[in-house]
Protein backbone atom coordinates (compact mmCIF):
# COMPACT_ATOMS: atom_id res chain seq x y z
CA UNK A 1 0.00 0.00 0.00
CA UNK A 2 1.37 3.47 -1.10
CA UNK A 3 1.80 5.81 1.90
CA UNK A 4 1.70 9.90 1.77
CA UNK A 5 2.57 12.51 4.26
CA UNK A 6 0.56 15.00 4.81
CA UNK A 7 2.15 16.76 8.29
CA UNK A 8 4.83 16.06 10.44
CA UNK A 9 5.17 17.70 14.31
CA UNK A 10 8.52 17.53 15.67
CA UNK A 11 7.84 18.25 19.71
CA UNK A 12 11.05 18.79 22.24
CA UNK A 13 10.75 16.96 24.69
CA UNK A 14 12.56 17.19 28.06
CA UNK A 15 12.50 13.97 30.91
CA UNK A 16 14.39 14.26 33.62
CA UNK A 17 16.71 11.05 34.64
CA UNK A 18 16.11 9.16 37.40
CA UNK A 19 20.21 9.38 38.10
CA UNK A 20 22.77 11.29 36.49
CA UNK A 21 24.92 9.70 34.00
CA UNK A 22 28.45 10.13 33.18
CA UNK A 23 30.34 8.94 30.22
CA UNK A 24 34.24 9.70 29.38
CA UNK A 25 33.09 13.07 27.65
CA UNK A 26 30.33 14.97 30.29
CA UNK A 27 27.95 14.11 32.90
CA UNK A 28 23.70 14.69 32.47
CA UNK A 29 20.85 15.09 34.23
CA UNK A 30 17.93 15.47 32.09
CA UNK A 31 17.53 14.52 28.45
CA UNK A 32 15.65 16.07 25.36
CA UNK A 33 14.58 13.79 22.37
CA UNK A 34 12.53 15.14 19.39
CA UNK A 35 9.27 12.82 19.49
CA UNK A 36 8.22 12.53 15.40
CA UNK A 37 4.58 12.30 14.39
CA UNK A 38 4.01 12.05 10.89
CA UNK A 39 0.61 12.27 9.56
CA UNK A 40 -0.29 10.26 6.27
CA UNK A 41 -2.84 11.20 4.27
CA UNK A 42 -5.51 9.02 5.47
CA UNK A 43 -5.44 10.19 8.89
CA UNK A 44 -2.76 7.41 10.55
CA UNK A 45 -0.09 8.70 13.07
CA UNK A 46 3.03 7.24 13.07
CA UNK A 47 5.87 7.81 15.66
CA UNK A 48 9.38 8.35 15.30
CA UNK A 49 12.30 9.21 18.19
CA UNK A 50 15.41 10.96 17.54
CA UNK A 51 17.36 10.27 20.30
CA UNK A 52 20.29 12.48 19.30
CA UNK A 53 23.23 13.27 22.42
CA UNK A 54 22.37 17.36 23.56
CA UNK A 55 25.88 18.12 22.15
CA UNK A 56 28.40 16.96 19.72
CA UNK A 57 30.35 15.21 21.88
CA UNK A 58 29.39 11.13 21.32
CA UNK A 59 28.99 12.19 17.17
CA UNK A 60 28.95 15.44 15.01
CA UNK A 61 25.27 15.84 15.60
CA UNK A 62 23.25 17.56 18.21
CA UNK A 63 19.77 18.49 19.25
CA UNK A 64 19.61 21.42 17.76
CA UNK A 65 21.53 20.60 14.45
CA UNK A 66 18.67 17.40 14.23
CA UNK A 67 15.72 19.73 14.70
CA UNK A 68 17.01 22.23 12.09
CA UNK A 69 17.71 18.83 9.75
CA UNK A 70 14.17 17.55 10.47
CA UNK A 71 12.53 20.74 9.88
CA UNK A 72 14.33 22.35 7.02
CA UNK A 73 15.33 19.35 4.97
CA UNK A 74 14.03 15.82 5.64
CA UNK A 75 10.56 16.90 6.45
CA UNK A 76 10.26 18.88 3.29
CA UNK A 77 11.54 16.44 1.52
CA UNK A 78 9.00 13.66 2.29
CA UNK A 79 5.80 15.50 2.34
CA UNK A 80 3.88 14.97 0.18
CA UNK A 81 5.77 12.25 -1.93
CA UNK A 82 4.48 8.65 -1.88
CA UNK A 83 6.26 5.26 -0.85
CA UNK A 84 5.63 1.44 -0.44
CA UNK A 85 8.35 0.98 2.03
CA UNK A 86 10.33 2.84 4.42
CA UNK A 87 13.48 2.27 2.06
CA UNK A 88 11.68 4.03 -0.25
CA UNK A 89 11.17 6.97 1.88
CA UNK A 90 14.66 6.45 3.12
CA UNK A 91 16.02 6.98 -0.97
CA UNK A 92 13.74 10.15 -1.14
CA UNK A 93 15.57 11.92 1.43
CA UNK A 94 18.69 10.35 0.31
CA UNK A 95 20.92 13.42 -1.01
CA UNK A 96 20.93 14.80 2.46
CA UNK A 97 24.22 13.90 3.99
CA UNK A 98 24.86 12.08 6.89
CA UNK A 99 22.85 13.67 9.81
CA UNK A 100 21.89 9.89 10.95
CA UNK A 101 20.59 11.11 14.36
CA UNK A 102 18.14 12.87 12.70
CA UNK A 103 16.95 10.94 9.63
CA UNK A 104 16.53 7.57 12.55
CA UNK A 105 13.52 9.81 13.83
CA UNK A 106 11.76 9.93 10.54
CA UNK A 107 13.11 6.86 9.26
CA UNK A 108 11.45 5.25 12.54
CA UNK A 109 7.81 6.94 12.07
CA UNK A 110 7.76 5.49 8.67
CA UNK A 111 8.35 2.13 9.85
CA UNK A 112 5.87 2.26 12.26
CA UNK A 113 3.42 3.67 9.34
CA UNK A 114 4.32 0.59 7.44
CA UNK A 115 3.43 -1.91 10.15
CA UNK A 116 0.00 0.01 10.55
CA UNK A 117 -0.82 -0.16 6.79
CA UNK A 118 0.37 -4.27 6.82
CA UNK A 119 -1.59 -4.26 10.36
CA UNK A 120 1.50 -6.62 11.87
CA UNK A 121 3.47 -5.39 14.85
CA UNK A 122 6.91 -3.66 13.85
CA UNK A 123 8.94 -6.80 15.33
CA UNK A 124 6.67 -9.06 12.95
CA UNK A 125 7.71 -6.67 9.84
CA UNK A 126 11.41 -6.60 10.51
CA UNK A 127 11.75 -11.04 10.66
CA UNK A 128 11.67 -11.15 14.47
CA UNK A 129 10.76 -13.97 16.31
CA UNK A 130 11.73 -13.60 19.55
CA UNK A 131 9.18 -12.37 22.20
CA UNK A 132 11.90 -11.38 24.68
CA UNK A 133 15.29 -9.82 25.12
CA UNK A 134 17.86 -9.93 27.79
CA UNK A 135 18.65 -6.42 28.92
CA UNK A 136 21.38 -5.37 30.61
CA UNK A 137 22.57 -1.63 31.66
CA UNK A 138 25.07 0.81 31.05
CA UNK A 139 26.04 2.54 34.45
CA UNK A 140 27.89 5.80 34.15
CA UNK A 141 31.01 6.77 35.99
CA UNK A 142 30.23 7.61 39.90
CA UNK A 143 32.29 10.14 42.04
CA UNK A 144 33.82 6.71 44.23
CA UNK A 145 33.67 3.45 43.95
CA UNK A 146 31.15 2.85 46.74
CA UNK A 147 28.56 5.17 44.78
CA UNK A 148 28.76 2.54 41.80
CA UNK A 149 28.64 -0.19 43.93
CA UNK A 150 25.35 0.83 45.24
CA UNK A 151 24.30 1.16 41.54
CA UNK A 152 25.55 -2.10 40.95
CA UNK A 153 24.04 -3.77 43.67
CA UNK A 154 20.60 -2.36 42.45
CA UNK A 155 20.41 -3.18 39.17
CA UNK A 156 21.49 -6.78 39.92
CA UNK A 157 19.20 -6.94 42.69
CA UNK A 158 16.76 -6.60 39.63
CA UNK A 159 18.15 -9.13 37.57
CA UNK A 160 19.89 -7.31 34.86
CA UNK A 161 21.91 -9.53 33.01
CA UNK A 162 24.76 -7.62 32.40
CA UNK A 163 26.79 -4.99 33.63
CA UNK A 164 28.14 -2.37 31.35
CA UNK A 165 30.86 0.21 32.96
CA UNK A 166 31.59 3.53 31.71
CA UNK A 167 35.43 3.93 31.73
CA UNK A 168 38.21 6.68 31.02
CA UNK A 169 41.64 7.28 31.96
CA UNK A 170 42.02 7.18 35.65
CA UNK A 171 38.64 4.96 35.94
CA UNK A 172 38.92 1.97 34.43
CA UNK A 173 41.23 -0.74 37.05
CA UNK A 174 39.91 0.16 40.07
CA UNK A 175 36.35 0.44 39.09
CA UNK A 176 36.27 -3.17 37.73
CA UNK A 177 38.30 -4.82 39.97
CA UNK A 178 35.96 -3.19 42.74
CA UNK A 179 32.71 -4.63 40.58
CA UNK A 180 34.29 -8.37 40.03
CA UNK A 181 35.00 -8.51 44.05
CA UNK A 182 31.71 -7.51 45.08
CA UNK A 183 30.12 -9.15 42.39
CA UNK A 184 32.27 -12.28 41.49
CA UNK A 185 29.32 -13.68 39.19
CA UNK A 186 28.05 -10.55 37.15
CA UNK A 187 29.08 -10.59 33.58
CA UNK A 188 31.13 -7.32 32.60
CA UNK A 189 31.99 -5.45 29.81
CA UNK A 190 33.40 -1.78 29.80
CA UNK A 191 32.94 1.09 27.57
CA UNK A 192 35.57 3.69 26.66
CA UNK A 193 33.20 6.25 24.12
CA UNK A 194 36.69 6.44 22.15
CA UNK A 195 38.85 7.80 25.09
CA UNK A 196 42.22 6.36 24.98
CA UNK A 197 44.68 6.42 22.75
CA UNK A 198 46.41 3.52 20.97
CA UNK A 199 49.70 4.04 23.39
CA UNK A 200 47.95 3.50 26.10
CA UNK A 201 47.50 0.17 25.30
CA UNK A 202 48.89 -1.54 28.26
CA UNK A 203 45.44 -0.54 30.60
CA UNK A 204 44.09 -3.16 28.27
CA UNK A 205 46.55 -5.41 28.30
CA UNK A 206 45.73 -5.31 32.38
CA UNK A 207 41.77 -6.00 32.07
CA UNK A 208 42.48 -8.90 29.36
CA UNK A 209 42.89 -11.05 32.07
CA UNK A 210 39.80 -10.07 34.26
CA UNK A 211 37.32 -12.48 31.89
CA UNK A 212 35.45 -9.51 30.50
CA UNK A 213 32.27 -9.90 28.04
CA UNK A 214 34.08 -7.14 25.92
CA UNK A 215 36.11 -3.99 25.54
CA UNK A 216 33.89 -1.48 23.64
CA UNK A 217 35.04 1.42 21.28
CA UNK A 218 38.10 2.19 23.09
CA UNK A 219 40.12 4.16 20.43
CA UNK A 220 38.78 7.12 18.35
CA UNK A 221 35.83 6.11 15.86
CA UNK A 222 37.69 6.40 12.63
CA UNK A 223 41.02 4.38 14.06
CA UNK A 224 39.76 1.36 12.85
CA UNK A 225 43.67 -0.11 12.14
CA UNK A 226 44.79 0.42 15.78
CA UNK A 227 41.60 -1.20 16.70
CA UNK A 228 42.75 -4.17 14.82
CA UNK A 229 45.53 -4.16 16.32
CA UNK A 230 44.15 -4.06 19.71
CA UNK A 231 41.92 -7.37 18.79
CA UNK A 232 44.77 -9.20 17.36
CA UNK A 233 46.30 -8.64 20.82
CA UNK A 234 43.95 -9.26 23.44
CA UNK A 235 41.47 -12.83 24.62
CA UNK A 236 38.82 -10.53 25.77
CA UNK A 237 36.45 -9.75 22.64
CA UNK A 238 36.64 -6.10 20.85
CA UNK A 239 33.38 -3.98 20.39
CA UNK A 240 32.65 -1.59 17.59
CA UNK A 241 30.25 1.04 18.68
CA UNK A 242 30.98 4.95 17.61
CA UNK A 243 33.13 3.16 14.40
CA UNK A 244 30.14 1.09 12.44
CA UNK A 245 27.70 4.19 10.90
CA UNK A 246 27.23 2.38 7.69
CA UNK A 247 27.13 -0.54 6.23
CA UNK A 248 30.53 0.19 4.37
CA UNK A 249 32.51 0.95 7.57
CA UNK A 250 30.99 -2.34 9.04
CA UNK A 251 32.72 -4.18 5.90
CA UNK A 252 35.99 -2.63 6.22
CA UNK A 253 36.37 -2.96 10.10
CA UNK A 254 35.12 -6.87 9.58
CA UNK A 255 37.79 -6.89 6.85
CA UNK A 256 40.64 -5.58 8.73
CA UNK A 257 39.83 -7.46 12.29
CA UNK A 258 38.75 -4.87 13.67
CA UNK A 259 35.37 -5.95 15.55
CA UNK A 260 34.67 -9.22 17.29
CA UNK A 261 31.58 -7.70 18.25
CA UNK A 262 29.36 -4.81 16.92
CA UNK A 263 26.84 -2.63 18.73
CA UNK A 264 23.99 -1.69 16.43
CA UNK A 265 22.31 1.65 17.42
CA UNK A 266 19.08 2.90 15.19
CA UNK A 267 19.90 6.24 15.88
CA UNK A 268 24.03 5.86 14.91
CA UNK A 269 22.65 3.94 12.00
CA UNK A 270 20.18 6.47 10.55
CA UNK A 271 17.08 4.06 11.29
CA UNK A 272 15.52 0.70 11.47
CA UNK A 273 16.32 -0.14 7.51
CA UNK A 274 20.53 0.46 7.97
CA UNK A 275 20.77 -1.01 11.39
CA UNK A 276 18.83 -4.52 9.83
CA UNK A 277 21.69 -4.50 6.85
CA UNK A 278 23.97 -4.16 9.76
CA UNK A 279 22.71 -6.94 11.53
CA UNK A 280 22.34 -9.20 8.11
CA UNK A 281 25.94 -8.81 7.41
CA UNK A 282 27.34 -9.46 10.71
CA UNK A 283 24.90 -12.79 11.14
CA UNK A 284 26.55 -13.47 7.78
CA UNK A 285 30.14 -13.20 8.59
CA UNK A 286 29.62 -14.80 12.41
CA UNK A 287 29.89 -11.31 14.37
CA UNK A 288 27.85 -11.45 17.65
CA UNK A 289 25.93 -8.44 17.59
CA UNK A 290 23.73 -6.61 20.49
CA UNK A 291 21.80 -3.49 20.67
CA UNK A 292 23.05 -0.57 22.39
CA UNK A 293 20.93 2.62 23.24
CA UNK A 294 21.13 6.25 23.58
CA UNK A 295 18.47 6.14 26.56
CA UNK A 296 15.65 6.65 24.33
CA UNK A 297 12.11 7.47 25.47
CA UNK A 298 9.54 4.90 25.00
CA UNK A 299 8.89 5.09 21.09
CA UNK A 300 12.80 4.77 20.37
CA UNK A 301 13.19 1.90 23.05
CA UNK A 302 10.12 0.24 21.10
CA UNK A 303 12.01 0.29 18.00
CA UNK A 304 15.22 -1.06 19.61
CA UNK A 305 13.28 -4.18 20.96
CA UNK A 306 11.70 -5.22 18.07
CA UNK A 307 15.21 -4.83 16.13
CA UNK A 308 16.67 -6.84 19.04
CA UNK A 309 14.33 -9.83 18.44
CA UNK A 310 16.35 -10.50 15.16
CA UNK A 311 18.64 -13.77 15.67
CA UNK A 312 21.50 -12.29 15.86
CA UNK A 313 21.85 -10.47 18.46
CA UNK A 314 23.27 -12.76 20.93
CA UNK A 315 24.53 -10.97 23.59
CA UNK A 316 22.40 -8.77 26.48
CA UNK A 317 20.96 -5.12 24.72
CA UNK A 318 21.30 -2.05 26.33
CA UNK A 319 17.52 -1.97 26.20
CA UNK A 320 16.54 -2.05 29.79
CA UNK A 321 12.99 -0.80 31.52
CA UNK A 322 11.97 2.91 31.28
CA UNK A 323 12.11 3.05 34.47
CA UNK A 324 15.80 2.42 34.93
CA UNK A 325 16.46 6.14 33.50
CA UNK A 326 12.60 8.12 33.76
CA UNK A 327 9.84 7.76 36.67
CA UNK A 328 7.31 7.97 33.97
CA UNK A 329 7.81 7.27 30.05
CA UNK A 330 5.78 8.70 27.62
CA UNK A 331 4.24 5.67 25.96
CA UNK A 332 1.55 3.06 27.53
CA UNK A 333 2.05 0.29 28.37
CA UNK A 334 5.21 1.00 29.91
CA UNK A 335 8.41 -1.00 29.26
CA UNK A 336 9.48 -2.63 32.27
CA UNK A 337 12.23 -5.72 32.95
CA UNK A 338 11.24 -8.34 34.74
CA UNK A 339 14.02 -11.04 36.10
CA UNK A 340 16.71 -8.98 33.06
CA UNK A 341 13.74 -9.69 30.20
CA UNK A 342 12.08 -7.17 28.31
CA UNK A 343 8.98 -8.43 26.07
CA UNK A 344 9.39 -6.88 22.28
CA UNK A 345 5.70 -4.77 22.04
CA UNK A 346 3.13 -6.59 19.79
CA UNK A 347 0.14 -4.93 21.16
CA UNK A 348 -0.89 -3.63 18.66
CA UNK A 349 0.58 -3.03 14.56
CA UNK A 350 3.48 -0.57 14.10
CA UNK A 351 5.82 0.33 17.10
CA UNK A 352 3.59 -1.99 19.13
CA UNK A 353 2.46 -0.02 21.93
CA UNK A 354 0.61 4.01 22.17
CA UNK A 355 1.78 7.10 23.00
CA UNK A 356 0.61 9.06 26.10
CA UNK A 357 -0.04 12.20 24.12
CA UNK A 358 -1.39 13.76 27.54
CA UNK A 359 2.34 12.79 29.11
CA UNK A 360 3.96 14.21 25.69
CA UNK A 361 2.45 17.32 26.33
CA UNK A 362 3.26 17.54 29.64
CA UNK A 363 7.24 17.73 28.65
CA UNK A 364 7.15 18.97 25.60
CA UNK A 365 9.20 22.00 25.35
CA UNK A 366 8.67 23.36 21.62
CA UNK A 367 7.07 22.25 18.72
CA UNK A 368 7.56 22.98 14.52
CA UNK A 369 5.00 21.94 12.24
CA UNK A 370 5.41 20.86 8.63
CA UNK A 371 3.07 20.50 5.55
CA UNK A 372 3.71 20.34 2.30
CA UNK A 373 5.23 23.58 0.64
CA UNK A 374 7.09 24.58 3.82
CA UNK A 375 10.03 26.15 2.10
CA UNK A 376 13.57 24.90 2.98
CA UNK A 377 14.57 28.41 4.31
CA UNK A 378 11.68 29.59 6.34
CA UNK A 379 11.17 27.00 9.33
CA UNK A 380 8.15 27.93 11.45
CA UNK A 381 7.99 26.76 14.77
CA UNK A 382 6.27 27.57 18.43
CA UNK A 383 6.92 27.17 21.68
CA UNK A 384 4.97 24.73 23.83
Amino acid sequence: MTVTLAEIELALVRLDLVHSFETSSHRKSHLEHIVVRATAEDGSVGWGECASPSDPYYCGESTSSCWQVLGEYLAPMLLGRPWEHPAEAAGITAKVSGNHFARAGLDMACWDLYGQQRGEPLADVLGADADTVAAGVSLGIEPTIDALLAQVSRHVADGYRRIKLKIRPGWDLEPVRAVQDAFPGVALQVDANTAYRPEQEAVFAELDGRGLLMIEQPYAATDLLSHARLAARLDTPVCLDESVTTADVLRTALHLGAADIVNIKVSRLGGLGPSKTVHDLCLEAGVPVWCGGMHEFGIGRAANLALAGLPGFTLPSDVSGSDKYYRRDIVTPPIRAVDGMVAVPRSRPGIGLDVDVEELARHTVRTWTIRPGTHLDTPKEQAA
